[in-house]
């Protein structure tokens, strides 16, 4: 069994910042992820993709933001069950939670802090006949590493950010991308949508506006697109890579069972402390909902950070906990004989 005084359920980037938060009050974290890594979405999905609100990065890649946040936490040496997804909880005494896992790994703590993200997703397929037949054999869902599409011709199908993102990015890496939307406007952000525009003004991309991606050419392999074009015209574009990126499809799992306020699909939690009515239990980053919610990580952050104060004095009702900065205090860490990490 393994016991801590926080337990982190999810290991992406608002999770891993918690165990620092934590950490400078002498509370130890421990954290539970279905991925075998952590990082979350950051490691699986998008490591090699730049962001650009985190401050005082003007540019960082999703991977290292993941590394660098490991290093920040290494002091308090938290503990990971890796490749296994919260499963049960239950009450086990006055201020006691126990998790089990889908694999049986037990686990207890007065605090469960839920920061699971968008909770189980699935990437949304398009409903192109047969496309699980080509899935590893040109087709892709996500990016995880750019560099697979070096001198490549891809076809990018989608509207959003991540469709403009990488079809801004591959532009430099690819021998050809050609990006399709169904739609003649984007949802994505302006600056990212005009560069887009001006990527295909000069030739360096080809934008099909208007038209979907309808079947893929090949046998054991992707060796082209079938598009349809509003007017009803079909076009064959040759290419050896799709990549159709319509988003994910979220869904919270197991969570869901927990006895917590639910709305689509995120947990409704309390803004003075993002904790959920559940005493003891608290929501932070994209799992959480409340009025004004923005899903970003830099308000994650925030959300771990002033969740960790009231798990304080949750724990501690007798303590007075003295906010000190970490300019005057430095950063102590834990002794280490104690961290317990269950590997994937």
């Amino acid at each position: 069994m393994i016991q801590t005084d926080i337990l982190i359920i999810g290991a992406g980037p608002v999770g891993l910042f918690t165990v620092f938060e934590a950490g400078l009050l002498k509370l130890r974290c421990h954290l539970i992820d279905s991925l075998g890594q952590p990082g979350g979405q950051l490691t699986e999905i998008y490591p090699k993709k730049p962001i650009y609100d985190i401050p005082g990065y003007p540019s960082v890649l999703a991977g290292e933001l993941v590394d660098n946040l490991m290093e920040q936490i290494k002091p308090f040496n938290p503990g990971f069950t890796l490749g296994e997804s919260a499963a049960k909880i239950e009450e086990v005494g006055e201020k006691m939670y126990q998790v089990t896992t889908n694999k049986g790994t037990v686990h207890q703590a007065p605090v469960i802090m839920i920061a699971g993200g968008l909770g189980v997703f699935t990437p949304r397929k398009p409903p192109i006949p047969n496309i699980e037949k080509f899935e590893d054999n040109g087709v892709a869902y996500v990016i995880r590493d750019p560099e697979v599409y070096r001198g490549k011709d891809v076809l990018l199908a989608g509207g959003g950010d991540s469709a403009l993102d990488w079809t801004i990015f591959l532009a430099d890496v690819a021998n050809s991308v050609t990006l399709v939307h169904r739609r003649d406007s984007f949802r994505g952000a302006l600056d990212s949508v005009e560069k887009v525009m001006e990527l295909a003004q000069e030739g360096k991309i080809n934008l099909v506006t208007n038209a979907q991606a309808v079947g893929i050419i090949g046998d054991k392999k992707v060796e082209g697109i079938t598009v349809k074009h509003k007017s009803g015209e079909m076009e064959d574009i040759a290419v050896d890579s799709f990549i159709p990126l319509f988003g994910l499809a979220p869904k919270l799992g197991p969570i869901a069972e927990w006895g917590l306020n639910i709305h689509k699909n995120a947990i409704i939690v309390d803004t003075k402390d993002y904790s959920t009515g559940i005493p003891g239990i608290y929501a932070i980053g994209d799992i959480n909902h409340y009025e004004g919610k923005l899903k970003l990580i830099l308000c994650g952050f925030h959300e771990g950070t002033i969740a960790v104060q009231s798990a304080f004095s949750y724990i501690y009702p007798d303590k007075k906990l003295s906010f000190k900065y970490t300019t005057v205090n430095g950063v102590q860490g834990l002794p280490k004989e104690e961290a317990e990490t269950v590997p994937a």
